[in-house]
């Protein structure tokens, strides 16, 4: 049986998570197992193990673990810029670890962080500015997905050299075949970053919603 010194010396769950976000960040979301994050920590699979319970709590740890970086941003502010100001964040701490949103695969992500930061008072909100509760699930995932959608496909490359290789690559079509897109590049490939048209679309997301929000 293990002695409390050997217990105290174990790895909190945080330092569990950090570690794996670190085999994330720089070797990738197919590298991160038990082991890698075991051998980083010094320790055995087990204990690694025995902490998040499964593959999916060691994903989660790592999400949660992000989340806790999130500010807290309360129901002084109106609904839109309050519900915009949360999504930005969740975005932003995202799109530092893109890896990350690889391994969700339909995992379910309900940290306590998580939870306390953005689900919970993103609903809070949402229902006490007039939305039925269940108008406020539906927009709430509207708004869950496009953050995580965004995250997923960015591009993280310098973004004049992302124009000019897809203003060449549909300079190459056929213009007869592709007229539309031939015929219009200056808006098919708009001077907007990756992250100015996720900006673009939550905002635009929020605007068609607020209209489930008589109280807002």
């Amino acid at each position: 049986m293990p002695s409390s010194r050997d217990r105290a010396d174990q790895p909190t769950l945080e330092a569990i998570a950090e570690a794996a976000v670190s085999v994330v960040d720089d070797e990738g979301p197919e590298a991160l197992s038990f082991r890698r994050v075991a051998q980083l920590l010094g320790v055995s699979h087990a204990t690694v193990f025995r902490r998040c319970g499964d593959f999916d709590g060691l994903v989660n740890a790592c999400a949660d673990r992000l989340a806790a970086r999130m500010p807290l941003v309360g129901q002084d502010l109106d609904w839109a810029a309050a519900t915009e100001a949360r999504f930005s964040a969740f975005y932003e701490v995202l799109i530092e670890h893109p890896g990350l949103v690889a391994l969700r695969s339909g995992r379910a992500w309900w940290g306590p962080h998580l939870l306390s930061r953005l689900v919970e008072p993103q609903l809070a909100h949402s229902i006490a500015a007039g939305m039925a509760p269940e108008t406020a699930i539906r927009v709430y995932r509207r708004l869950y997905l496009l953050t995580l959608g965004a995250v997923a496909f960015v591009d993280h490359r310098d973004a004049k050299r992302v124009r000019t290789a897809a203003r060449t690559a549909l300079a190459a079509l056929d213009p007869e075949e592709f007229p539309a897109l031939t015929g219009n590049l200056g808006v098919v490939v708009p001077a907007l970053t990756d992250h100015e048209v996720y900006r673009g679309a939550l905002r635009q997301l929020i605007d068609a919603s607020a209209a489930a929000c008589p109280g807002r």
